[in-house]
């Protein structure tokens, strides 16, 4: 059986069409269960978030109940199919924050072409949910509808394609450079592509400790340098002051490779041309700038990332999304700021240098696995990503202010390992 074919029954399997369900959290056994959970005892509550809004977390699912939004615009690997297209990805999604994270999730696919529109809808559904999760919608239209649903609402906006990506990209090059004693701060990085995630992922390793003026950010016209004509102005913050106007020029002497833009557009020789204990990350799906072989080939001291499940160090978002929202929900956080995604990156960054148990090599088939090279992020199925991550996106979320409850957090982390028992 083809992918097509095997992947076509599966979201068929049992009879029943995609991969979600609603199922009620209370009794509905008796006329009493009927009529508190609708006439006339839902009006009761009804009358206290009336009288308090935030009554609405207690009485409501709301604070567990994330929209994840799209248009379709830019769906994974496949551009701009459609709201109705996304839906299978979106599902797929929902399922995700679901098995990792005990989060639900609603697919909202929207008919909307501009930001605007977006916008528009997105405001008029957000009193329903605790978060929003925009999701495969293009550059540079994505910016602004971040930017300026964050603005308008009070619950965390999270462009996951961009920041996503990001977080579990710092993360990498940090273990990465530790374990080939560099410093971030005096590396010099290249990364080709400069659409969202690209984007974020340079702010985020801004945050991270990467020097501004060591950054050579190249799109298809060659490297974005100060004064360079016809600039879009979302790329100023990435131009640099160099003479280098060529990705083989920015590649020269170059301590990590960062692809977040096409199928080979690097070859060996540029690879060859970088810095000693290089870190090669060719992002682009499915098929990477270089391959993983021909950038092995060329450079034995490489440490490579992909963003594919069949080589070592898959950059793979669901690392992080699930428990940055959990954390967030947990403690009804305004946004998600610079804080709590540098907080979840160092998070996942620790995990991996932390003894691997049991049940996870057990999960992969492995004997053993062990902090290095071809072992940079935790794998996605590591039970201790939600209380290591979401516990660390609440705390940082609490200490820069944008948490609207306190909670105690060695009392938060103790819950996330009992909820982490219920997952397993």
């Amino acid at each position: 059986m083809n992918l097509h074919d095997e992947a076509c029954q599966y979201h068929q399997l049992g009879g029943v069409s995609g991969k979600l369900s609603v199922c009620p959290t209370k009794p509905l056994l008796t006329q009493k269960d009927l009529s508190l959970a609708y006439t006339p005892g839902v009006a009761e509550p009804v009358k206290d978030i009336v009288g308090e809004p935030s009554c609405v977390y207690d009485y409501t699912n709301k604070g567990n109940l994330v929209a994840i939004v799209t248009n379709g615009s830019a769906i994974l690997g496949l551009g701009d199919r459609g709201p109705l297209a996304a839906k299978p990805v979106m599902e797929g999604k929902a399922v995700l924050f679901k098995k990792f994270a005990a989060i639900d999730a609603f697919d909202i696919e929207l008919e909307a072409q501009t930001p605007e529109e977006i916008i528009a809808a997105t405001k008029a559904i957000a009193p329903t949910f605790g978060a929003i999760n925009l999701e495969d919608i293009k550059a540079p239209e994505c910016f602004e509808v971040e930017e300026k649903l964050q603005k308008i609402l009070d619950i965390p906006v999270f462009h996951d394609d961009q920041h996503g990506t990001a977080i579990v990209v710092g993360a990498a090059i940090l273990n990465g450079l530790h374990l080939v004693g560099k410093d971030i701060s005096k590396i010099k990085l290249v990364c080709l592509g400069a659409g969202a995630a690209a984007t974020a992922c340079c702010k985020m390793l801004f945050t991270l400790g990467l020097k501004r003026e060591n950054l050579r950010m190249v799109d298809p016209e060659g490297v974005i340098y100060r004064g360079r004509p016809n600039l879009e102005d979302y790329k100023f913050l990435f131009a640099s002051d160099t003479e280098e106007r060529t990705l083989k020029e920015a590649m020269r002497g170059a301590d990590v490779f960062l692809g977040l833009s096409a199928a080979n557009l690097v070859s060996q020789d540029m690879v060859k041309s970088m810095a000693d204990d290089p870190l090669v990350f060719p992002l682009a799906n499915p098929v990477g700038e270089i391959s993983y072989e021909e950038v092995r080939e060329a450079r034995k001291d490489a440490i490579i990332g992909t963003g594919r499940s069949d080589y070592p160090n898959q950059i793979n978002n669901v690392l992080g999304f699930p428990y940055i929202f959990r954390g967030a929900l947990d403690v009804r956080a305004r946004c998600i700021n610079e804080a709590m995604k540098a907080a979840a990156s160092r998070a996942l960054a620790q995990l991996a240098r932390e003894e691997v148990p049991v049940e996870v090599l057990r999960a992969y088939n492995l004997e053993s696995l062990i902090f290095g090279k071809d072992y940079l992020l935790p794998k996605p199925l590591d039970p201790r990503l939600l209380s290591f991550c979401s516990a660390a996106v609440a705390k940082a979320a609490t200490e820069s202010g944008v948490a609207k409850i306190n909670l105690d957090l060695h009392q938060y982390l103790s819950s996330l390992e009992g909820r982490r028992a219920k997952l397993i």
